[in-house]
């Protein structure tokens, strides 16, 4: 049964695509700020934590703005695509010795 403020199609994956990209990257800034970038750092499960946070506070967000019924499949994407974003930004910020915490 479809709602008539879901959003669905093209436009919904437009809409879930955007937010895992800004999510996973928002996850690598944190997980700069929060852990640290330097070697030692990179192995703390913190960092798995905070992505893990980054993918949870998706799916309320999704409910709000009319995205629902998710399957495996999209749920398997939402993570993957998080996952990847915020591992190449955590990744490039601790590589070039970026330094976030004050």
């Amino acid at each position: 049964m479809s709602d008539d403020s879901e959003i669905t199609g093209h436009a919904r994956g437009v809409v879930v695509t955007t937010i895992c990209a800004l999510a996973g990257i928002a996850a690598g800034v944190v997980s700069a700020a929060y852990v640290g970038t330097d070697p030692v750092d990179a192995g703390s499960t913190t960092l798995l934590v905070v992505l893990a946070a980054f993918v949870l506070v998706q799916y309320p967000i999704y409910k709000i703005i009319g995205v629902s019924d998710f399957g495996a499949k999209d749920n398997l994407y939402v993570a993957f695509l998080t996952f990847t974003l915020w591992f190449i930004s955590y990744s490039v910020l601790a590589v070039s010795g970026v330094d976030l915490v004050a």
